[in-house]
């Protein structure tokens, strides 16, 4: 594994084939943990991102983590020590955590004892209650908050593949992967599609580690890989970005609102369409899973008129942003009109050349489309 690339392991775990994601190796991290660090980072990793400094050393029967704080006390955070408890490294059955200082020996305070005499036994070894604790004492002691969790960019474009291969997401307490379907039982099917998965992660740049049991040889890799549909409309995100008018804008909303074959339109009728072939399954909950889409979908046409709405608004305004307009200056020639900006809005839109679903992506790249749905019955259409 290159330390600047997300590895993509697929493996059988039992009776499922699952798919398990890791972060591209940083330095940064390394130099923050120890060798005894990585049974016990669901407790110094929140730590760390609270600024503070962390160690795991070994006490008296068992490994203490020891936070450093801006004043220079400390938090000690530790399992009973004596006598000593048998459980899985860094989930004993209880915690305590104190807070003292090196040089002042007054300082001493009990911030979270869930040992079985202690005030709060009822939590007994939860993570969350202790941390919770941790958190509450470290803001009134006026620490910087944790910063808001964001996934790698790389990590979620491993996700966006194997979603779209048909892999299905599990998120637990502890670990987040990928996972076959569970009714997919035939050994040749699974090999067809974690070989797709392998084939489309490779070709993306992703490093892959994959049981050779799991692959089908004679399957050949796919040819060139045409943009998904999503990150075709990702370039009206782009077009947004750079606008210096509001007619530009308007452009990307319309595609996004048009009555008929608007992108919004044409995802509620897929909604609606696919509530309709769900609600035939014959398994008892399929009608809840079908009556549960056209809710979505009635909602999300709701939220289409309003859109449409407000994209008149702007529409009316017809002016420059007066913030993005001096960005303009140096990039598009004087001479250039703003309607030549709209035209190259509507010209990376799926939907501006009004092609037939032909046009589509290919399903090399992209889920096969569900055929056109009736219009829309809801008002307003």
């Amino acid at each position: 594994m290159r330390p600047d690339q997300t590895l993509v392991t697929l493996q059988r775990e039992g009776t499922r084939i699952t798919a398990r994601t890791s972060e591209p190796f940083t330095q940064e991290a390394a130099a923050g943990a120890s060798e005894h660090d990585h049974p016990y980072s669901h407790l110094t990793t929140p730590l760390r991102q609270r600024g503070l400094s962390c160690t795991v050393e070994y006490g008296l029967s068992d490994y203490i983590v020891h936070a450093e704080l801006p004043d220079g006390s400390a938090l000690i955070i530790s399992p009973p020590q004596e006598p000593p408890t048998d459980h899985p490294p860094g989930y004993p059955e209880s915690w305590l955590v104190s807070r003292g200082h090196p040089d002042d020996s007054t300082l001493h305070e009990v911030i979270y004892d869930s040992e079985p005499d202690g005030p709060h036994a009822r939590h007994g070894g939860s993570i969350p209650r202790l941390l919770g604790a941790i958190d509450t004492r470290l803001d009134q002691l006026g620490l910087p908050p944790r910063p808001e969790p964001r996934r790698p960019a790389q990590k979620s474009g491993a996700d966006a593949v194997l979603h779209r291969a048909g892999f299905v997401p599990v998120v637990l307490f502890r670990e987040r992967f990928h996972r076959l379907p569970s009714g997919m039982t035939d050994v040749i099917e699974q090999r067809q599609m974690v070989t797709r998965a392998v084939h489309i992660l490779q070709a993306e740049g992703f490093d892959v580690s994959c049981d050779p049991g799991l692959l089908d040889s004679s399957l050949p890799p796919p040819g060139d890989q045409e943009l998904s549909l999503g990150d075709r409309l990702g370039h009206l995100t782009q077009s947004i970005q750079s606008a210096a008018h509001t007619g530009e804008v308007v452009a990307a909303l319309s595609e996004l609102t048009a009555p008929g074959d608007g992108v919004l339109q044409r995802l509620v009728e897929s909604l609606n369409t696919t509530a309709d072939w769900w609600e035939g399954l014959g398994e008892p909950s399929d009608p809840h899973y079908a009556n549960r889409l056209r809710y979505i979908a009635q909602k999300l046409d709701a939220y289409a008129l309003d859109i449409r709405s407000m994209r008149g608004v702007l529409a009316d305004r017809h002016t420059d942003h007066p913030g993005r307009l001096q960005a303009w200056v140096g990039q598009v020639a004087p001479e250039e009109p703003a309607a030549s900006r709209v035209a190259a809005a509507l010209a990376v839109s799926p939907t501006a050349r009004r092609t037939t679903p032909d046009a589509l992506p290919s399903a090399s790249a992209a889920p096969p489309s569900l055929p056109p749905a009736p219009p829309s019955s809801a008002p307003g259409r």
